[in-house]
């Protein structure tokens, strides 16, 4: 395989199993399928999630969970995931800096050529995920020499609900939570605008099985009725954002719409 990204390497940093895969599990597969080295962060276990599962009840939640990011991260194509073991539900509270410098030891270890994580909006205002992406800016914006490129994702604003909306006569309850949030309006509110619009149609199918893996915190909602068409529509398109630290000047995930 050749190309650009061909033999480079991207780590997502995200806090908690199943960002990665509604964030940017398009984008992780085509980094994967291109020929990167692909790897995941994640600081917390997600044991204070919503537990949507049947089959899971009685079990210890921390642990379901970690599987699940596991089968999610082979559908993907991520080479290794790291677990930072922090508290859910915590990340803005931690004492000083230690979710920068354990999210900066993640980094250094793998070398990565790029880093994704949330935008500043934390895909919708989850206070975790602004920790995390507070925390993973900072961790980028010390490294001097050899920084990586720093990339933010973000939810195109809307297109929650506009999926909750189509699938929501097949769901089983009125009830309607994606990914345990109740507010599906939140999903993409005021993020900012995206530097990038990645079209992953063709990856979507695999994005939604890397959801679906996620068992947990999908089941019963939308994810679990939408189709692989349908996945296209809703899942397709994914919304990055270039950070203003870090290495600015290879255009590496640039390079993917310029294939499209």
């Amino acid at each position: 395989m050749t190309g650009a990204l061909h033999g480079r390497s991207l780590v997502a940093v995200f806090a908690h199993p199943d960002d990665e895969s509604l964030a940017c599990g398009g984008l992780l597969a085509t980094c994967a399928d291109q020929g990167m080295k692909v790897s995941l962060v994640c600081a917390t276990r997600g044991e204070d999630g919503h537990d949507a599962s049947v089959a899971s009840a009685g079990a210890d939640l921390a642990t379901v969970r970690t599987a699940e990011l596991a089968a999610a991260a082979d559908v993907l194509g991520v080479d290794a995931v790291t677990m930072l073991d922090f508290e859910d539900g915590m990340l803005p509270w931690l004492d000083g800096d230690d979710l920068e410098m354990a999210i900066a030891a993640a980094i250094e270890r793998w070398a990565p050529d790029v880093v994704v994580t949330f935008d500043e909006d934390g895909l919708y205002w989850h206070p975790d995920h602004i920790a995390v992406h507070e925390a993973t800016t900072a961790a980028v914006a010390a490294m001097a020499e050899g920084a990586p490129a720093l990339y933010y994702a973000s939810l195109p604003d809307g297109r929650m609900r506009s999926l909750v909306d189509a699938v929501r006569s097949r769901l089983p309850a009125p009830d309607v939570r994606v990914l345990g949030v109740a507010d599906v309006d939140a999903f993409g509110t005021l993020a900012p605008p995206p530097d990038i619009v990645l079209h992953v149609e063709g990856r979507a199918a695999r994005k939604l099985a890397a959801l679906r893996c996620h068992q947990t915190q999908t089941g019963g909602g939308p994810f679990s009725v939408l189709t692989d068409a349908e996945a296209e529509q809703w899942l397709g398109v994914e919304h990055l954002r270039r950070a203003p630290v870090g290495n600015t000047h290879d255009r590496l995930i640039e390079a993917l719409t310029e294939q499209s």
